[in-house]
């Protein structure tokens, strides 16, 4: 070996920390990885037979043996529940944590790139599927639709429904627990209002909008400028939304349960198309019944109802018809799901018993898939069930949020993936890599975005909220803040106050104490406003002295009469003004 030949031995830990090139490095995500990290894990079914004891013999053959047996119908199992899944999208999931309550419904665009959810947190979020990635799953917008100028005082109230316009996108019909409905654009803003009817009129056909709470409303399947609201006022009103929202129809249900007076809840309403080119338009009310109107009208009368379609004073929050329009779903309060056929709607075709959580969460939906091959639910300890739509048997059922009920459910047609929202304010969006398109897709292909300092809400303040008392500034400093880490920084604590402690506390404001004004302002804006608190002798006397030093009203006499001197009353003068004044007191 020579002398000027020198050996370096590579160093893998050097060749890590130095750069591999220079300039701007772009990023480059790992598909396969992230699609993999996606993936949900098929929970175990619990073992509930004890195990036999080692050495022993089940029917002539040695536990080995037996082992060998139970993995190949494990296998044989698995095998099955893995082809059972390739047939749905349901291999992979994207969760959204974007709400702090119950979600109540969800709705996606026609092209399936923007997601609207509602809650009973009072807002409705935003979220765009191509501003996401793998590490920013959050919405780029939240609206409260009840909302009005903060100067006023304002009240909020749950979202009951929401729902994308099938035929133009951009526009969101938006159901709130109030007696009027909105239209907001897809990015938020408020286009148009429906009116309040005056609850004084006894004729539901005289009103001009709904007089108690809208529980929920839909849109024409095909006519872009029409909708339909259901309220507890026991109508149903179409709309026209080409400028405003104008009432065109109303459908009064007159019940006929015992001791409801012809009145009674609408619950759920359902437009969707027919063979020949014409809708048929469906609802449920609380007394049990389903009723079946021609959706191009005349709606005085309805072409089929069912008095008994369900447990009478049992919410039916589930109602769905499919795309030939011959065959409705419902589900029930009353624990069923029963399948209806258009063309003989009399009695169901199959019924199936399923725990309804329509008691809790009223906006329980029920749906059939794009092409009406299948029917999807929710149940009450969060797992998705796949129905068979022809006898109602379950296909496949796969658990989403144990624990917590599933509310809504959505498969999308275009995207091929299945949406639901649950009691604990998650959004899972399921989907399979070979059978879906775009959607949660097209977030977890994207390279991860690198978490900025600012991100980390210990190390920032927001300085447009002030500064709370506890906050140290020290000159050429950094802003420190007295506060556990360990301790939760959002949301409210049992007494009002901010959980979050350099936010300071703002008193909660009445509407009273909005249009009154306070002590300070009377004080300080309204002249001589202190004189109410004191003694008006007290507060005559102390000018005595000024008065008779400097007079106003006598100052032309101060020279030639010093001395003020008062005119003397008689006697008389004095009994007369008593008579007149016992007159007065008598008239």
């Amino acid at each position: 070996m020579e002398e000027d030949d020198v050996v370096v031995e590579e160093d893998e830990g050097l060749k890590d920390f130095l750069p591999n090139g220079f300039g701007k490095q772009e990023k480059e995500a790992n598909v396969t990885l992230q699609f993999q990290r996606s993936k949900r894990q098929n929970q175990e079914k619990p073992v509930t037979d004890a195990a036999p004891e080692a050495g022993t013999s089940i029917n002539g053959k040695n536990e080995q043996d037996g082992k060998e047996d139970d993995d190949e119908d494990d296998d044989e199992d698995d095998d099955e529940d893995s082809e059972e899944e390739d047939e749905y999208p349901v291999s992979h999931e994207m969760v959204l944590k974007t709400h702090e309550r119950p979600i109540t419904s969800m709705t996606l665009d026609p092209s399936g790139s923007r997601l609207v959810t509602g809650s009973t947190d009072c807002t409705v979020k935003f979220h765009d599927f191509a501003s996401m990635t793998p590490t920013t799953l959050r919405a780029f917008k939240s609206v409260d639709p009840t909302a009005t100028k903060s100067s006023a005082s304002s009240e909020t109230h749950p979202v009951n429904h929401v729902e994308f316009n099938p035929v133009s996108p951009s526009s969101i019909l938006v159901i709130s627990a109030i007696s009027q409905a909105k239209i907001l654009s897809r990015d938020g803003e408020p286009l148009a209002e429906s009116v309040k009817g005056d609850m004084y009129l006894r004729d539901m056909h005289n009103t001009k909008g709904h007089i108690s709470e809208i529980t929920t409303g839909t849109w024409h399947p095909t006519n872009r400028d029409l909708c339909v609201t259901a309220g507890t006022d026991s109508t149903l009103r179409i709309w026209d939304c080409r400028t405003r929202m104008v009432q065109k129809d109303v459908i009064v249900h007159k019940s006929r349960a015992a001791g409801s007076a012809g009145r009674t809840r609408m619950t759920a309403v359902k437009w969707g198309t027919s063979p020949g080119n014409s809708s048929i338009l469906v609802a449920a009310a609380l007394d049990g019944s389903l009723v079946m109107w021609n959706g191009n009208g005349p709606y005085t009368r309805p072409s089929a109802e069912i008095r008994d379609a369900h447990q009478r004073d049992t919410w039916t929050g589930g109602l769905d018809i499919s795309s030939d329009g011959r065959t409705v779903v419902t589900r029930g309060g009353d624990d069923t799901i029963k399948l209806w056929d258009t063309r003989r709607f009399k009695t169901p075709i199959s019924t199936i018993k399923h725990p309804s959580t329509t008691s809790q969460y009223p906006t329980t939906n029920i749906t059939f898939s794009p092409t009406s091959t299948s029917i999807i639910t929710g149940s009450q300890n969060g797992s998705l069930h796949i129905l068979n739509p022809a006898n109602l048997t379950s296909e496949l059922t796969t658990p989403v949020t144990p624990s917590s009920p599933l509310i809504s459910v959505l498969w999308h047609p275009k995207i091929n993936q299945i949406l639901t929202a649950s009691a604990n304010a998650e959004t899972h969006i399921l989907y399979n890599p070979s059978l879906s398109h775009r959607g949660a897709m097209d977030v977890m292909s994207r390279a991860p975005k690198r978490r900025h300092i600012d991100d980390d809400p210990h190390l920032t303040t927001d300085l447009s909220q002030g500064l709370s008392a506890d906050a140290i500034i020290a000159p050429n400093g950094n802003l420190h803040t007295q506060h556990n880490r360990n301790q939760p920084t959002t949301g409210l604590t049992a007494s009002g106050r901010s959980r979050d402690p350099r936010r300071p506390h703002v008193p909660m404001t009445t509407p009273f104490a909005k249009t009154q004004p306070d002590e300070r302002h009377v004080r300080e804006r309204i002249p001589l406003s202190g004189m109410r608190d004191e003694d008006p002798r007290e507060a005559l006397l102390k000018y005595a002295e000024k008065a008779e030093r400097e007079p106003m009203f006598t100052n032309a006499w101060k020279k030639t009469q010093p001395k003020t001197i008062y005119a003397e009353v008689s006697d008389e003068e004095d009994e007369g003004e008593g008579r007149e004044r016992k007159r007065v007191k008598q008239g």
